[in-house]
Formats: structure tokens, sequence, C-alpha cells
């Protein structure tokens, strides 16, 4: 009988030991990790972990480049009952610094860059693993026994943290439990008819949840192979195309597959599938894709709290500038402030309720009260419409968040660094098109001194923010706009600079 239906990864392993002679990675250099390899692999980080003290619930914090070794620590991390912390390798020593203290870790993964960490957090273990899988943790995971015991779990048990910009310029813990991941992953598998055959293209980054869990978890929980690109290059990317069907991706991967002139109908032949999220697919690249390719690119709507929430049809009408149904299991409605759901067709809140609907932010009660209704409904922060039958459409977002090249970045955490800044008397921060990232960082700024030069921010920042944070552009104005109330009207300093990067 088996006591452990809530543990993802006891599922993960049951699909792995179903196809354990077939690839599980296709790796850049040409080599093979069969599943066999992998989840040998994930036990005996399981077997570090331990020796490391990790219990059930501990946060293992993880801030490296995208690897197999990578791959194995997170699954053994989830095999020992570990809670993962996976952070953007963009981060700088300070975020990463507000990250450790805040989710209390017990063990953090890194490269050598943050090891001057460790002197200000003498009660975590710091163990490092650099692009190659080699690194301290490697070691001592190369010379351990695979540990097969799997940690018992409940459906509710955390199995990662996932940390998301914040309003007020500090990150949240969006925690998602090992019920979340397991939900989402079925959803999609169904949503998208993943086939025994099909073979994913993986060329995302693993630190936050379209790499790590919505690609990942499709093709490990059917068996099915990755290639497995350390990070999306775009000549690379269709050279290998011809060997794969599916290709999960942010726009900017299509913008710039777009750019190469071997793209075209006989480059993509072997494709069942091209999806697209993390950022809106502008109607244009969908067109032209499609005139390119013949594929109609598949757009869904996600977010750290909830992983998957709507998806185009994988049979039937992929409407560009839509995000499509709800997945199953799912609840989608649009509501007004109170959380009364609107007519069909009226502009509202998006609100999601259902089994992939995080638990709540780590250690921010209040927080999670005011997102998450008493009856279940996550408010996401987003406006969009949604017709009689079903189909959501995104308008804008209620928190000004700015996502640039499939990245999260919300202006007041850049706002709160410029403001600090000598020669800067009060900035806003907007996003603005843009024709590779889809939107773009642009800082505009009341100088108490003289014009400030985009070079002249830069200097300041590059210790303080991660590089897809800072500005891409920066304007000096003698006043920021205001309403009768004083807030800073951003949409007319958008409106102002939309055509900043038009070339």
């Amino acid at each position: 009988m088996n006591h452990n239906k809530g543990s993802f990864f006891h599922r993960l392993k049951h699909a792995a030991a179903l196809a354990e002679a077939k690839a599980a990675l296709f790796l850049e250099n040409g080599e093979k990790v069969t599943y066999r390899m992998l989840f040998e692999a994930a036990g005996r980080y399981a077997s570090v972990l331990r020796r490391l003290s990790v219990a059930k619930g501990d946060r293992v914090v993880v801030q490296v480049e995208k690897s197999a070794a990578n791959l194995a620590l997170y699954l053994g991390t989830l095999q020992c009952g570990g809670v993962y912390v996976p952070l953007n390798t963009a981060y700088t020593r300070e975020e990463v610094a507000y990250f450790l203290s805040d989710a209390d870790a017990a063990v953090f993964v890194c490269g050598d860059a943050v090891l001057a960490l460790q002197s200000r957090f003498p009660k975590i273990r710091f163990m490092t693993l650099d692009r190659q899988g080699n690194g301290s943790i490697a070691t001592l995971a190369e010379a351990a026994d695979t540990d097969s015991a799997i940690e018992v779990i409940t459906k509710t048990d955390l199995a990662a943290i996932v940390y998301t910009s914040g309003t007020t310029g500090r990150s949240k813990g969006a925690m998602l439990s090992h019920a979340n991941l397991s939900s989402n992953a079925d959803a999609l598998i169904e949503a998208w008819g993943w086939q025994p055959d099909d073979v994913l293209l993986h060329a995302l980054p693993v630190f936050h949840v379209h790499g790590l869990f919505i690609a990942l978890h499709c093709a490990l929980l059917t068996g099915t192979p990755m290639i497995w690109l350390p990070k999306f290059v775009a000549e690379q990317t269709l050279d290998r195309l011809k060997d794969a069907t599916v290709l999960m991706g942010v726009p900017t991967f299509y913008t710039r597959l777009l750019a190469e002139r071997e793209l075209n109908r006989a480059s993509v032949q072997h494709m069942r599938l091209f999806i697209s999220g993390s950022a809106p697919l502008t109607p244009q690249t969908f067109a032209e894709f499609e005139s390119r390719t013949g594929y109609r690119i598949l757009e869904r709507y996600g977010m750290s709290e909830t992983i998957i929430n709507t998806t185009n049809p994988l049979h039937g009408e992929r409407v560009p500038g839509t995000v499509g149904f709800a997945l199953p299991g799912v609840d989608v409605h649009i509501a007004d402030q109170t959380g009364n759901p609107l007519p069909h067709g009226e502009v509202g809140m998006i609100e999601v309720r259902g089994p992939n609907v995080f638990s709540g932010y780590w250690r921010m009660q209040e927080k999670t009260r005011d997102e998450i209704r008493a009856a279940g409904w996550f408010i996401t922060g987003d406006l969009g419409t949604q017709t009689a039958d079903g189909r959501v459409s995104i308008v804008g977002r209620g928190k000004d968040l700015v996502i640039s090249g499939g990245y999260n970045v919300y202006p007041k955490e850049i706002e709160e660094v410029l403001d600090t800044l000598p020669g800067i008397q009060e900035s806003a921060v907007i996003g603005v098109p843009h024709p590779d990232f889809g939107e773009a960082v642009v800082a505009v700024l009341v100088s108490s001194g003289g014009e400030i030069r985009l070079e002249d921010l830069s200097v300041h920042l590059t210790e303080r923010l991660a590089k897809f944070k800072e500005p891409k552009a920066v304007f000096c104005v003698p006043e920021l706009p205001r309403n009768t109330m004083g807030k800073v009207q951003k949409n007319l300093l958008r409106d102002r600079f939309v055509d900043t990067f038009v070339s």
C-alpha cells in the first residue's frame, strides 16, 4: 500500500522507474542522462542534504547556474522533504542576503561570487555548485550512496517557496505545496496533450516557475526526454528544434527566432507545439510566426502564486491577445473590488481558485489575507475580461508590474533605490514596449541638479539591482504628472514615452 501519496517526488520517482532506460536529458555537450541516472543522482543529493541536517520543511535556498546537477539537487530536496527556494542568478549579493534572512535558510547552494555572505550567516550551511555541475555539494554527492528513502509528505506540505517582487519594494515568498505542483502538472499534461514520444526543448532558466515547474514537470511526470540547454541562444535553439516536438518560451524567444533567416516551415517540421508565457505575446509576433512557420503559438497565463491558470486550446481557436480558458479543475472569474463577479465583457480583477493556488506568502499573514479571499479566490492583481464561453483576455495590470524578457519587475523596488542616489529628487519607473524584451524598464527622473544619463545610473545600480531590473532608458522632466490625490499618473508617462524603443 502506498502511504506517501502526498509526495510529488513519489509520483516523479514512479514515472522515472517506468522510463528508467530512456533519456531524461540530452545535454549540450552531447551526453545523455537517463531517468535512472537522474534519479540516482537525486538520491545522492538527498543523502547529502540529510547529512547537512536538512529535515522536513527546512528551506534549501539555491542560486546556481542551470545544469543537470542543479536538477538533481531540486529533486533531492523534494525527496528529503526540504523546501526548495530558487533564486534568480542575476540577484546581487545584497538582494540574496534578504532572501537568506527572510527564508531562514538551512542550506544555501550558490556560486563563488556570494560566498562572502557566509560570515553574515554563520548558522547557514553554505555549499557551492557551478555551471559545469562541480562544487562542494557535487563532490559530496559523488561520494555519497544513493538514498532511496522518500520523506513521508502530506499534500499540503510545502515543496517550494518562490519569491515574487512586491509593490512595497520587498519580495514575497509564495508558498507552493506538493499538491499545487502535482495538480498543475496533471492539468497541463491533459490540456497540452502530452505524448509519449514528445521531446521538450528546454532553454528556460530553472529559477522561476516557468522553467522549473511548468516545463520540467510535464516531461518528468510523463517520462519523456528534454533537450537541456543552459540558456536560450536563438541560433542554437533553432538548430535543436529538428530534434524536438515542444518548445516553451517567453515572447523574447519568438522575436529572436523570427530574426533568424533560417526560421521557416522546413526548420520546424518535426515540432508539435510552441507555447508562450510569462509576458504578453503581441498579435504582431503571433501573426509573423504563423506566416513564417505555419504554427500558431499557444499562449497561456500563469504566475508564481498559481503556476498556470489558463491556456489557449490545443485543439480549437488560439486567439492572439487572449490567454484562453481556465485549466481543468481551475476556476477563473472577473470581479469588482469586493470580489463580486462582473458581467461578461466588463473589465475587472482576474481572480483564481483551485488546487493550483498557493497557500499564502511566507511569514506574511496579513498580506495573505489581503490577497486570498475567505472563499479561496486569489486576487491576481491583473485586470481582464472574460467572454460568455470563458475565454480570458488580460487588459492591464493593477500594480504597474513590468514584465521584461519574461521577468517580473516591480517599479517601487527600483524607485526606492533611485530616490537614494545623489542628484535625483524624485523618480517614476514605467514599462514601455520593446521589440526584444516585450517591455523595457524606463526611469523618469526629476533632477535636483543637471541632466542624468543612463550610464550615470548604471554605475550606482550594478551592485544594488539585478541586471534585468536596471532601466534601459532614462528621461529627466521638470516634474512628474499627478492627479488630484497626488498620485503619479504613470499612464501619462507610458503614453509619452511609448515609442522610446521603436526603430
